[in-house]
C-alpha cells in the first residue's frame, strides 16, 4: 500500500462525564515510517492541532487532490506545521486504519494496474489528540480553513 499523506494523529472519542453524550472511540497508538526513514508515533503530535487525512499520493482519483486542498487550508490558516506523509508494513496500515475508522480495498484492474477505493474523511484533532470534528470531500480549502478556525476558537474559550 501507498503512504499515508498527511498531518497523523491518534485521539479518543470525548471524555466521558455525567450528562455528556460519548461517541465512537477514533484512533489509537501506531508506529508509522515518515518520508525520511524515521519512526512516527502518536505521541509526536501530543500538543498540536491536527488534520488527518488517509489517502494515496499517487492515486488518479481524490486523493492528490485532497491533499492539495488540505494544504491550501493550512496555508490559509497560517499552520505553524507541514505535512507528513507517513507509511509502514501493509499490517500496521490495516490495524491504523481500522482504530481510525477509515475504509480501503485495493481493487485490481486490467494488467498490473489497481485502484484503491477508499474513504476521504479528514479528522480534526485537539492538541490532546482527541477528534474534535470530522471533514468530508465536499468542502473547499476557503471553507476548511474557516470550519477549523472556528473548531479552534470555540475550544480556546
Amino acid at each position: 500500500m501507498s503512504a499515508l499523506p498527511s498531518m497523523v494523529f491518534s485521539g479518543q472519542g470525548e471524555n466521558s462525564g455525567p450528562n455528556r453524550v460519548t461517541g465512537p472511540i477514533i484512533g489509537g497508538p501506531f508506529t508509522l515510517i515518515d518520508t525520511e526513514n524515521r519512526l512516527v508515533t502518536e505521541k509526536n503530535f501530543l500538543g498540536n492541532w491536527i488534520l488527518l487525512y488517509f489517502g494515496y499520493t499517487s492515486s488518479p482519483d481524490v486523493g492528490p487532490e485532497q491533499v492539495q486542498m488540505m494544504a491550501k487550508a493550512i496555508d490559509i490558516l497560517e499552520f505553524n506545521s507541514r505535512i507528513v506523509g507517513l507509511t509502514g508494513p501493509v499490517g500496521a496500515i490495516r490495524q491504523m486504519a481500522q482504530e481510525y475508522r477509515v475504509f480501503f480495498k485495493k481493487v485490481e484492474e486490467e494488467g498490473d494496474d489497481y485502484l484503491v477505493e477508499s474513504s476521504h474523511n479528514m479528522y480534526l484533532m485537539n492538541p490532546s489528540l482527541e477528534v474534535v470534528r470530522c471533514f468530508g470531500v465536499e468542502y473547499t480549502a476557503e471553507e476548511l480553513a474557516e470550519e477549523i478556525s472556528k473548531e479552534m476558537k470555540k475550544a480556546s474559550t
